[in-house]
């Protein structure tokens, strides 16, 4: 070797460098753990990133973390594995492959299920690669060779395998419950794939009754929901709604008599005193509905278009409608007061950034009472411990209010609800 051969470049280029290093290290086998050792075992499962992305500084940041753990570990004689792989990412690839449909002016009904899965997994050969070449890039330690795929064979049955385990467990069932709804994407979401925003809206107050009957005065976000009503809430230990409590009032419109009751959930001061209950567009109403045995009416198709009303506003998109129905309720002299701009918190859809919609819907939920109490008992019982302590009550507040969790999407990509009709 020469003089000039054993001096260090004048510059790093880490491409000459790491990459040719990175190869070394996996043709040596350096990161392949052995499931017959007798070392103890230590194992990290990568949270898997979505298949339609590329890596972001957070997952570097987490990434690192965890090379630094599985390293830690192999130095200090364990058999180390950091399982690598990719997530589907249902809602978020079928987007993808439908704008790319959209652009040829055609839409995955045109293809078909089949076809269009098909052309999915198209996409995801042709585009999966760049995450796994960014781990690479980063020096990932992950053994290569169990690499996996959330729809791979072997993973789809096992959660099949696991769907079935729970609902033998009665811990998965089916039925109606207000869901977060998307009406771009068609389906239902968890409450994780929602992300809620503070937006400018108005807050009016409507007049419900006739001169001469029953009235009484409500306050609402939502002006267009009230064609689906079926109570008019008011707090028991109220006042000034003692007399009304048990009565009948006429809905605007549709012209459907509807009761006022007395529910403990009703804020005094909020708005009127007096809450509208659309037990199937909220998630608060359908709770108050199902304690009084109050109809629920969807007023909305899956697109978010006003339907089934039987009113002049069927047909119209609900935010068209909101204005069609604050402006008729003005006209006939049933608006109070508005309050313009009202801020307040409203759900969006985290893949299209659409408002979602509350809607009453036949869907598949896990029953998360016993599986979260478990989760709680195990940090109280001193079995799992949470570092800082101080986050303690901050996980507590989480998993004691967890409500159960819909699992059910109204996709064509990814795994298939094993129940067949």
């Amino acid at each position: 070797m020469s003089q000039s051969d054993r001096e260090l470049a004048s510059t790093f280029i880490p491409a000459d460098i790491e990459a040719p290093l990175y190869e070394k290290w996996m043709k040596a086998g350096y990161f392949t753990a052995d499931a017959k050792s007798e070392k103890p075992p230590y194992t990290i499962v990568i949270p898997p990133p979505n298949v339609t992305g590329v890596l972001h500084i957070g997952h570097a940041l987490d990434h690192t973390l965890q090379d630094v753990l599985i390293r830690m570990k192999r130095m200090k004689g364990f058999e180390a594995l950091w399982l690598p792989g990719m997530d589907h990412a249902g809602i978020a690839t079928q987007n993808v492959v439908e704008k790319q449909l959209a652009a040829e002016g055609k839409s995955r009904h045109d293809l078909g299920r089949d076809e269009f899965v098909k052309k999915v997994w198209q996409w995801k050969a042709e585009s999966g690669g760049a995450i796994l070449g960014q781990m690479k890039r980063l020096g990932d330690s992950v053994d290569w060779s169990r690499e996996a795929f959330t729809m791979d064979e072997n993973l789809s049955k096992a959660v099949l395998t696991i769907f079935k385990k729970l609902y033998e467990a009665d811990l998965i069932y089916r039925a109606e419950r207000i869901i977060n709804w998307c009406p771009r994407c068609l389906t239902a979401l968890s409450d994780i794939e929602v992300e809620h925003q503070d937006i400018d809206g108005e807050f009016v107050q409507i007049t419900y009754g006739d001169p001469g009957e029953t009235q009484i005065s409500i306050a609402t976000t939502r002006p267009e929901t009230m064609l689906g009503d079926g109570a008019v809430a008011v707090n028991p230990d109220d006042p000034r709604y003692k007399d009304l409590v048990g009565k009948q009032v006429k809905l605007p419109y549709v012209n459907r008599m509807i009761p006022i009751i007395a529910d403990e959930l009703v804020d005094p001061e909020f708005g009127t005193g007096a809450v509208k209950v659309t037990a199937a567009h909220d998630p608060n109403d359908f709770e108050m509905a199902m304690r009084h045995n109050v109809p629920m009416v969807v007023i909305m198709n899956e697109h978010g278009v006003m339907s089934g009303t039987n009113t002049q506003f069927d047909g119209m998109d609900r935010f068209e409608a909101r204005k069609a129905v604050v402006e008729q309720l003005r006209k006939d002299g049933r608006i109070g007061w508005e309050k313009r701009p009202y801020s307040h918190s409203v759900g969006h859809c985290q893949r299209c950034a659409t408002i979602v919609e509350p809607r009453l819907s036949l869907q598949w939920f896990v029953k998360v009472a016993p599986l979260a109490k478990a989760a709680g008992d195990a940090v109280r019982d001193g079995r799992v411990k949470i570092e800082p302590k101080e986050m303690e009550p901050r996980y507590f507040e989480w998993v004691d209010n967890m409500h159960d969790w819909c699992i059910s999407r109204q996709l064509w990509w990814g795994h298939r609800i094993p129940v067949w009709y």
